[in-house]
């Protein structure tokens, strides 16, 4: 009986061991898409681009680096620095502004809201970020999805 009592401290160290390893770390590459696009006034557009963190770590997004275009035809470079830290397995916003669009985009995303139809885009580029507890890793990507007008916002895509 002594024996047994002297043991299960023991045991109990033991079996906490084994679970104090968790699951294993697994870093998967993070993707990008346009969640909102807004057409202000002046021309200018307010893009928010939703990142989307697939690994089971916390990652923080110190960059992103993506051309964007409208049925093929270029729109612009969505350049930021948003040191962003995103939760496992998570998503967050990034707001970036476009002060000048160019010319041919500011029409296909002006008809497409007049015409209340859904316009092509083609993200490419890279995402830079700090997996938790590891230095900077850059990840490149393509991402094709579509934005259409939302009712009852003017300017408003989604």
């Amino acid at each position: 009986m002594n024996l047994l009592r002297a043991s299960l401290p023991l045991l109990a160290a033991a079996l906490l061991g084994a679970c104090a390893s968790g699951p294993p770390r697994r870093v998967s590459e993070p993707s990008a898409s346009v969640q909102q696009l807004t057409v202000r006034a002046d021309g200018s557009w307010l893009v928010a681009l939703r990142i989307n963190n697939y690994s089971n770590v916390p990652m923080r997004f110190d960059r992103v680096d993506l051309a964007l275009a409208f049925d093929g035809q270029p729109a612009a470079t969505l350049r930021a620095t948003p040191a962003l830290p995103i939760g496992p397995e998570s998503a967050d916003v990034a707001e970036i502004e476009v002060a000048a669009p160019p010319a041919g985009a500011r029409l296909a995303l002006a008809d497409a809201l007049a015409a209340g139809h859904r316009i092509g885009y083609h993200l490419e580029g890279s995402i830079e970020a700090v997996p938790d507890g590891s230095g900077v890793r850059r990840y490149d990507f393509k991402r094709d999805n579509a934005l259409s007008p939302v009712p009852g916002l003017p300017g408003v895509l989604r």
